[in-house]
């Protein structure tokens, strides 16, 4: 049975976004928090904090993240978590931003499978959790991971996610299949696809190259087109006719919690506006509706051009 992941997104997949869309769309088996990251000190940050309150989040399964190069960090974020009643901590391994990976964190960390190994060793002996692995082919080479993957298979994992680029890639070019095959091959545990998961016919054409692969991560494709995965699900190339509708009763539930949490007009459109860079591909028959958003400077002109989006397309 296809069970899909959604992957955490930093600025994007909070909780707002996570209940709101779980509301409305679902065809998501789990979910996964935005990193946490402690940058030298041993304190968590209050929206980190906030973000993983038992209280806030209303899906079913929630899996916290840590970034990081220290042990200790990682078995500080795992007591954290755990008080909270997580029972599984996810480490990215695949950030492939130059400011994170040149400090040796997520796919920076890659090309140093020595650091791995120490961290899950202690980790794995000082801490009961269970642990997850997010990450890349590598950052320099996709070779890398060849190195990384002996590491792995030392250690009892919940779970690998595999987004097949390097982290110099960020999210050019195309996803390396082939190396992503030799993977499969290489390892014991429970792999998960990540990576350009935009529509159904591309999970088709995934799915049959990978037969053996059940479970799948959306990233990306999951903003841009919040149906997907329950199409997926369904294995359905049709969109509901009430299509727009619901996407709006979703897009106001989200614009009315980032309106309570932000501060100030521009916080909340500017907000907003990052959601729209992905949203508006779902609005083929709006070609300047990105445009639209972008000009609207007070609540009555973005809602009016949200509304015009939406009209516009379900009369299409």
């Amino acid at each position: 049975m296809t069970r899909l992941y959604s992957s955490p997104l930093q600025g994007f997949t909070d909780y707002r976004f996570r209940n709101a869309f779980y509301e409305h769309f679902g065809g998501i088996d789990q979910y996964m928090a935005p990193y946490i990251r402690l940058n030298g000190k041993m304190e968590i940050k209050a929206s980190r904090q906030r973000d993983l309150l038992p209280e806030n989040n209303h899906t079913p399964d929630l899996i916290p993240q840590v970034i990081t190069k220290d042990a200790l960090e990682f078995l500080f974020v795992a007591e954290a978590v755990q008080k909270l009643g997580y029972k599984e901590l996810n480490w990215n391994l695949g950030c492939p931003y130059p400011m994170v990976a040149k400090r040796g964190m997520g796919s920076g960390l890659l090309g140093k499978p020595g650091i791995i190994d120490e961290v899950l060793h202690i980790v794995s002996e000082e801490s009961d959790i269970k642990v997850s692995v997010k990450m890349r082919l590598g950052y320099e080479s996709a070779d890398e991971i060849y190195e990384v993957l002996p590491v792995l298979e030392k250690y009892e994992l919940a779970n690998i996610s595999i987004h097949p680029r390097i982290g110099k890639q960020l999210y050019k070019g195309e996803v390396d299949l082939n190396s992503f095959e030799s993977c499969l091959k290489q390892s014991r545990h429970t792999l998960i696809y990540n990576g350009d998961i935009t529509s159904v016919q591309a999970f088709r054409k995934l799915k049959e190259r990978f037969n053996s692969i059940d479970h799948w991560m959306i990233g990306r494709g999951l903003i841009a087109d919040p149906y997907l995965p329950s199409m997926i699900k369904t294995d359905s190339l049709i969109y509901p006719e009430d299509r727009y509708e619901s996407f709006k009763e979703f897009h106001d539930s989200l614009f009315a919690q980032y309106e309570e949490a932000l501060s100030g007009t521009k916080h909340v459109l500017l907000r907003m506006l990052q959601f729209w860079e992905y949203f508006i591909r779902s609005f083929p028959s709006s070609p300047k509706g990105l445009k639209m958003i972008k000009k609207a400077k007070n609540y009555q002109s973005y809602h009016k051009a949200v509304q015009l989006l939406c009209s516009t397309e379900a009369a299409e």
